[in-house]
């Protein structure tokens, strides 16, 4: 290039520093690998940060998704509703738990969904709404709750949790909003449970892993719940390998024949440490977010607001959609992106565009908006190792890739 020398900007790689890696090396050291004391001071932490009462660790979002439905007792016969602008992972557990999928379009250039063809999709077999947080930016639960409020006589309840809730509940797939806010609350706050990822390219990593947090409700015991969790996602076992470590207590039951999705400690050292300095990594990717702002005021493309009133994203994904260009004229940006050593990706590809979800009956004619938003998105590079100079490298790159 002309104004500055090449660079290889990868897409999201961690941010790990000496604080981590002695984390690592200090569980390591103390012989207790797996789900025990730093998986439970994690959990403590999280619920802090959130301003929650309880938090559980999980091996995902995608595992805390599916063991909230089935604690909630959703299965074949319900209907869960959610967005087709999302990751599989916010469809994939509602068939896992053998419920029927139900997807929503989202609003005319907008990444949420379509709040009035969400209030439509509402029916008596309705147990659960899936919103998706997308690129950390919180959803607008005042209107959904408004929407399953007015619902409520359609609900119909088929068992006592569902009961208590006496409407339809809300799970947030908050994969990508783990320290977003809205109107003075903190992601975690506003759904009945909220799900958040620490996988990898997330902005707090525990390599894999993620978390499950819920409100407070008056018809719900939060230490019942926690040890449903506890249950569910250790084979059922009636204590956790931490407690049948202290002395005489091996003596366990199988309630009943759940699953393994349980949290290491290794990988709740590594997010304990990234808790520290969690502050300073969001207000770096939202320095970020600012230079790529202002550097593509005048090149034709439309960014996601991250900050605005009452509400501040995580700054997870920098998602920009390229003014009048068809899909193939976004898939040659990537390439040409690509050749100048900048790393691009498409957040998301509607579920409808996929096999699994052809199979299941979905056309993407259904979800014209979805594909619209999809057809010229190219997710840019946002992370905290990148530096000043690696922002403008990208800033510039995407103008040549464009101009061209």
């Amino acid at each position: 290039m002309n104004t500055i020398s090449k660079r290889v900007i990868p897409f999201s790689p961690p941010d790990f520093g000496e604080t981590e890696i002695e984390a690592v090396i200090k569980t390591l050291r103390s012989g207790w690998i797996t789900t025990g004391p730093r998986t439970k001071e994690f959990e403590n932490k999280i619920a802090a940060r959130v301003g929650v009462e309880k938090a559980v660790c999980l091996s995902s979002a995608t595992s805390a998704m599916e063991l909230v439905l089935r604690i909630l007792g959703v299965g074949p016969g319900d209907e869960v509703i959610t967005s087709a602008y999302t990751f599989t992972a916010s469809a994939s557990v509602i068939t896992h738990v053998g419920a029927k999928v139900v997807l929503v379009d989202t609003s005319k250039d907008s990444y949420e969904m379509d709040y009035n063809l969400l209030s439509e999709a509402i029916t008596e077999k309705t147990k659960v709404i899936i919103p998706v947080d997308f690129a950390g930016v919180i959803c607008d639960y005042d209107k959904i709750y408004e929407i399953i409020n007015k619902k409520k006589s359609k609900f119909m309840p088929s068992n006592d949790i569902q009961k208590g809730f006496g409407r339809v509940i809300v799970m947030a797939d908050s994969a990508h909003a783990f320290g977003a806010k809205r109107d003075s609350f903190n992601c975690g706050q506003l759904a009945d449970f909220s799900c958040f990822s620490f996988h990898a390219v997330k902005n707090l990593t525990t390599a894999e892993g993620g978390a499950v947090v819920w409100r407070h409700h008056n018809h719900i015991n939060h230490e019942w719940l926690y040890n449903q969790f506890m249950l569910y996602s250790l084979h059922g076992q009636s204590k956790d390998a931490l407690a049948k470590n202290q002395l005489g207590s091996w003596e366990y039951d199988i309630v009943f024949p759940a699953y393994k999705c349980n949290m290491t400690d290794i990988m709740a050292s590594l997010g304990i440490a990234q808790l520290k300095r969690y502050d300073q990594l969001i207000e770096r990717r939202h320095r970020i977010i600012s230079m790529y702002n202002q550097g593509f005021k005048d090149l034709g493309v439309t960014t996601l607001s991250h900050t605005g009133d009452g509400f501040t994203s995580s700054g997870h994904l920098y998602p920009i959609r390229i003014d009048n260009y068809s899909e193939n004229d976004r898939n040659n940006v990537i390439v040409r992106l690509g050749e100048m050593g900048v790393a691009s990706n498409v957040h998301f590809k509607p579920l409808p565009l996929l096999t699994a979800y052809k199979n299941l009956g979905f056309s993407i004619e259904s979800y014209p908006n979805a594909y619209d938003m999809y057809k010229n998105e190219v997710t840019l590079p946002l992370h905290t190792l990148l530096s000043d100079e690696d922002v403008m490298y990208v800033i510039e790159c995407l103008r040549k890739a464009i101009l061209k």
